[in-house]
C-alpha cells in the first residue's frame, strides 16, 4: 500500500485527500494541518455565536467537477432560508433539497452585490455604466472617464505591469480612481511593480467593452449570453460560511480512513540521492516528529517549501526565498446599525445595505475592504434582527506595525476608521470587536515571481512531489482552482502519468477558467 503525505488541509489539501481516498483503492493518506482548524484562509472563525469569513469566499465556477462536488458535500437548499422567508424573497430551490432552518449541512444561493466606496459614494464594482454612476462621477469626471477610455484605444500600452494592464482595459481616470490606490493598498506596491499577470487572473476578459456587452445582452434579453465571472449575480454560500465546506470534507476524509493531524507543522521535506522525496519531519506540541511516505502533496507555501528541502540547488533556492506574500488582518465589529442607506432595489433583514463586502477607496483610511457577514448568510449572525456583524480587512506584512499591534490597539484603530468613512457616528455605538492574524493569504506577483517558471521547471524533477493550491503554486487562485489542482494530481498519481503540466496550467488560460466550453 502507497502512503501520501498531504501538507495543508485547506482547499487543496483537503480535495486531494478525498480524491485520492475516494478512488485510490490502495492508498494510506496523512494530512498535516498547522494550525486547529480546516479551511486555510477559506476557514469560518467563530466568535460569541458570530461567524466571520476570511477574506470572502463566494462559491461560484462553470467547472462541472466542481460544481458536482460541491453538490455532494453541501447539497443546495431545498427549502428558503430565514431572510429568504422573511422578506419573501424568491430563490432557487433543489428538489428534495435540504431546508437551512432545520439542516446545516446545506449551501444556499445568495445574490452578489459587491461595491466600491469611493468619495462618500457607492459604485458598482466592477464600475458599470448606468445613470446612477454617471450621476455620482458628475458630468466633467464623466466626460473625463470617456475621453481618457478612448484614449486608450488608440494607444496601447505594453501589458508589462499592472498599471499599464489597467489603464488598457478601463483609461487612466478610472485606473486612479478605482484600482491605483486599492491595489498599492493591497500589495505594498504601486501597480507599476506589479506583473500584469495578476490582473490577467483576476479580471479576466472584463473591460469597458465587456460591461457595454453585458449590458446590451441584458436590455435585448440576449440568449446564453457569456457573463464574466466578476459580473456574476448569484453565487452559492455555504449556510456557516466557507470553513463548514472544509470541516464537511475533513469529516468524510476521516470516515475513507484518512488521517488528519492538526497542530502539525511540516518544517522539513527529506530528499534521498535519486532525488525523490522520502518523508516528513513536523513540530506538534509534543516535539518533532517524522513520517516516511511515498508521495507527497503539497499546498503550504512554495518559499517554506523549498527551504525545508534539503540539496536544493543555489538558484532555485534563491528564487523560492525571494517570493513576496502579502499578509492579512481582519477586525469582526458588532454595532446596532451602520449609517450607510439602502438606495438599492434589494431588500435586506433590518434594511441594511445588501453588499457582502465593499471594497474602500479612500486615501484616508488604511481599510481595504469591509464585510458585511449579515448579507452573506443570516445564520453568521446571532441576532440577525437587532446587530450588524462587519469585519474589516487590512492588508499588512508579518512583522510590520498592524501586525505587532495588541487586539485593543487594531480594534482602537478599526473603529476609528469606521468613524473617519462615516459607518457609525462614534466608537461608542460598538457592541463588541474580534481581531483574526492569516499569514501568507496572498501570494504575490513582484520580486522573484517573474523567475516562477525556473522555480517550477526544478520543481518539477521532484518525481514524486505534487504541488497544489494558492500557495502551493504561488498564483492567485481562487477556491475552484485550488480544487482542480488538487484533481489533476490525482489523476497523474493513479494513472502514473509524470509530465505535471496539467497540474500547473490550470487558470492560466486567457480565457477565464471559470467559463463552459
Amino acid at each position: 500500500m502507497k502512503k501520501a503525505l498531504i501538507i495543508g488541509a485547506g482547499p487543496a489539501g483537503l480535495t486531494a485527500a478525498y480524491e485520492l481516498l475516494k478512488q485510490g483503492k490502495e492508498m494510506e493518506v496523512v494530512v498535516f494541518e498547522e494550525s486547529d482548524c480546516f479551511g486555510g484562509i477559506s476557514r469560518t472563525v467563530e466568535y460569541k455565536g458570530n461567524r466571520m469569513d476570511m477574506g470572502g469566499h463566494r462559491f461560484f465556477s462553470k467547472i462541472p467537477e466542481v460544481n458536482a462536488w460541491w453538490d455532494h458535500m453541501l447539497p443546495m437548499q431545498g427549502a428558503l432560508s430565514y431572510d429568504d422567508t422573511v422578506l419573501n424573497r424568491e430563490v432557487p430551490l433543489a428538489e428534495n433539497g435540504p431546508d437551512p432552518e432545520k439542516e446545516d449541512r446545506v449551501m444556499l444561493t445568495r445574490h452578489r452585490v459587491s461595491r466600491i466606496l469611493f468619495d462618500d459614494k457607492f459604485y458598482d464594482y466592477p464600475v458599470s455604466l448606468k445613470m446612477e454612476t454617471l450621476k455620482n462621477m458628475g458630468f466633467l469626471t464623466t466626460i473625463r472617464v470617456g475621453f481618457s477610455y478612448l484614449a486608450s484605444l488608440l494607444h496601447k500600452r505594453p501589458d508589462d505591469n499592472l498599471e499599464n494592464f489597467y489603464i488598457n482595459r478601463f483609461g487612466r481616470k478610472l485606473y486612479s480612481m478605482f484600482f491605483e490606490y486599492y491595489t498599492e493598498n493591497l500589495w505594498g506596491r504601486h501597480p507599476s511593480e506589479i506583473d500584469a499577470s495578476w490582473g490577467a487572473q483576476r479580471v479576466k476578459g472584463l473591460s469597458i467593452t465587456a460591461i457595454l456587452k453585458d449590458i446590451f445582452g441584458k436590455i435585448f434579453h440576449k440568449k446564453n449570453r457569456k457573463v464574466e465571472t466578476s459580473l456574476i449575480e448569484q453565487f452559492k454560500y455555504p449556510k456557516l460560511g466557507p470553513g463548514e465546506l472544509w470541516e464537511v470534507t475533513a469529516a468524510e476524509v476521516e470516515k475513507l480512513g484518512g488521517t488528519i493531524l492538526k497542530g502539525a507543522k511540516v518544517t522539513k521535506l527529506h530528499k534521498d540521492a535519486q532525488n525523490r522525496l522520502t518523508a516528513v519531519t513536523y513540530e506538534t506540541a509534543d516535539g518533532e516528529r517524522r513520517m516516511e511516505g511515498d508521495l507527497i502533496i503539497s499546498s503550504m507555501p512554495v518559499k517554506d517549501l523549498v527551504n525545508g528541502m534539503n540539496d536544493v540547488p543555489e538558484k532555485p533556492l534563491k528564487i523560492a526565498q525571494g517570493l513576496p506574500y502579502r499578509d492579512y488582518m481582519t477586525l469582526g465589529v458588532l454595532v446596532p446599525k451602520l449609517n450607510l442607506v439602502n438606495k438599492t432595489k434589494f431588500r435586506t433583514v433590518g434594511e441594511i445595505v445588501p453588499d457582502c463586502w465593499v471594497y474602500v477607496q479612500d486615501r484616508r483610511v488604511k481599510m481595504g475592504r469591509f464585510q458585511i457577514y449579515n448579507n452573506w448568510s443570516p445564520y453568521m449572525v446571532k441576532d440577525l434582527e437587532h446587530t450588524v456583524w462587519i469585519g474589516l480587512e487590512y492588508f499588512v506584512n508579518e512583522g510590520d506595525r498592524f501586525w505587532q499591534m495588541t487586539e485593543e490597539e487594531f480594534s482602537r484603530f478599526g473603529v476609528d476608521e469606521m468613524v473617519k468613512l462615516g459607518l457609525i457616528d462614534r466608537a461608542e455605538d460598538v457592541l463588541d470587536t474580534h481581531m483574526e492574524r492569516v499569514k501568507k493569504a496572498y501570494p504575490a506577483y513582484f520580486d522573484t515571481y517573474d523567475e516562477m517558471d525556473e522555480l517550477i521547471a526544478y520543481l518539477n524533477t521532484i518525481p514524486n512531489l505534487y504541488c497544489v493550491g494558492r500557495n502551493g503554486q504561488h498564483r492567485y487562485n481562487n477556491i475552484d482552482h485550488s480544487m482542480v489542482t488538487s484533481f489533476e494530481a490525482v489523476k497523474n498519481i493513479l494513472s502514473g502519468r509524470a509530465d505535471k503540466s496539467n497540474i500547473w496550467n490550470v487558470n492560466t488560460e486567457k480565457e477565464y477558467h471559470e467559463e463552459s466550453k
